[in-house]
């Protein structure tokens, strides 16, 4: 008699328990695992709120990027929701000054410190030029219109201007570390009332703001290492200031409401940052300060826990290349047609209706994209002490039971064996 059909997924079920069990002993009783919720919750912000507004309508044989937001600005809010650049900077800025301190306590000098540090943000960047280097001269080789070709290579490169940023930061920590965030912030200021009040200076001005915008909740970063945001009042303040002053911009001083960029508006809060983006960003970093002790709590269970370690494993991998799933699947589906909310106008609830349907597509071509490039991010992986191939128990236990279930949960028990095997290394030498 055959076995009933739920033994399957009970096993399968039994190795994720078990493998995020194993993922959970294997992190420091001293790591505050609120830092990587907040990391893995801005990097996933990010891509979805990507996902959600940016489209790739075909027109006449070419692709253009368009935005729900041009037909749509009500969906404005939206924006607020995913645009969370500021609180992945917060947290970069803590962890770097926190990690730097560590480092010239063990005697590390800058130097080797530095090159640890960027090698992690910069060796995935390499697998991304190669990948589209060859594919951009393979599209213009088959006769792909430039201007399809030129859409596809600036959106699958954009996030590069990010890891710029923060790779520049990351090298000045040791002269910002005690830098007060006033400080940027006088200056972007001085620069909106300069480019927007009195309609003077150069037309690079703006991008002053690149560094000063995103150095503002970098340096709330280093001031939450050095205990200064503790309170639940410093966040508070954070929060409602923020809040109160993006308001009055948004509806006193004519800034956009929306909280990145949108093709064909003359002004975007994102490129290069604006006032407003960057009191947006006071108020999200106030928010993320409030919740700790929650994402704190919620990180003792070990399945939320072993989701969020998995993520902040492959980082960089998910933001570099979640452009590229969305282009990957786009173009592929080109060939059935024009489909709504993914070829089409983005001038509609309809649209958004279906995009949300495509949002698992896009999730599963970026997981496929995350196999294949991760090792990049990881680096090589240490054995296990004695020389021991580090094998799961998990996978024996499956390889004892019967064939059907070993089968079926054999694909989850080898994330499982990869994310234990990646986590120990991770969660010992990542602050």
């Amino acid at each position: 008699m055959s076995e009933p059909a739920p033994r399957i997924p009970r096993r399968a079920l039994h190795a994720l328990r078990q493998g995020a069990h194993r993922v959970d002993t294997a992190t420091p009783a001293s790591r505050d695992r609120a830092v990587d919720a907040l990391r893995a919750f801005a990097i996933l912000g990010v891509v979805l709120g990507h996902w959600l507004v940016t489209a790739l309508v075909a027109d006449d044989g070419t692709l253009r990027t368009a935005s729900p937001l041009q037909h749509l600005p009500w969906l404005a809010p939206v924006s607020w929701a995913f645009q969370t650049l500021a609180v992945f900077f917060l947290v970069g800025g803590h962890v770097a000054t926190r990690s730097h301190a560590s480092a010239r306590a063990r005697g590390v000098p800058y130097g080797a410190w530095l090159r640890g540090r960027l090698s992690r943000l910069l060796r995935p960047v390499l697998a991304l030029l190669t990948l589209w280097t060859v594919a951009a001269t393979a599209l213009l080789l088959t006769g792909t219109p430039f201007g399809t070709l030129h859409t596809l290579v600036k959106l699958a490169l954009s996030p590069l201007w990010f890891l710029l940023v923060f790779a520049a930061l990351t090298a000045a920590t040791p002269l910002v570390a005690r830098l007060s965030p006033l400080w940027p912030l006088a200056v972007v200021a001085h620069v909106d009332l300069l480019r927007f009040g009195l309609h003077v200076g150069p037309s690079w001005l703006g991008w002053v703001n690149l560094a000063a915008g995103w150095l503002v909740p970098y340096t709330l970063g280093a001031a939450w290492t050095r205990g200064e945001l503790e309170s639940r009042r410093a966040a508070g303040v954070l929060l409602l200031g923020g809040a109160t002053a993006t308001a009055a911009l948004v509806l006193g001083a004519g800034y956009p409401a929306s909280m990145v960029g949108v093709p064909g508006h003359a002004v975007s809060n994102l490129n290069p940052p604006t006032l407003a983006a960057v009191t947006f960003g006071l108020a999200q970093c106030g928010l993320a300060l409030l919740l700790r002790d929650r994402l704190r709590a919620a990180m003792r269970r070990p399945l939320a826990w072993a989701a969020v370690a998995l993520v902040n494993l492959s980082a960089m991998t998910i933001f570099l290349w979640h452009q590229t799933a969305l282009m990957a699947t786009t173009a592929t589906m080109l060939r059935a047609g024009r489909l709504p909310g993914l070829h089409t106008v983005p001038d509609g609830l309809d649209w958004v209706a279906y995009r949300l349907l495509w949002l698992p597509v896009f999730a599963l071509v970026l997981a496929l994209c995350r196999t294949a490039f991760r090792s990049w991010e990881q680096g090589s992986r240490r054995r296990p002490a004695g020389g021991g191939r580090g094998r799961s128990r998990v996978v024996r236990v499956h390889r004892a039971g019967d064939g059907k279930a070993a089968r079926a949960t054999r694909g989850g028990a080898a994330r499982v064996r990869a994310g234990r095997r990646t986590a120990e290394d991770h969660f010992r030498d990542r602050p």
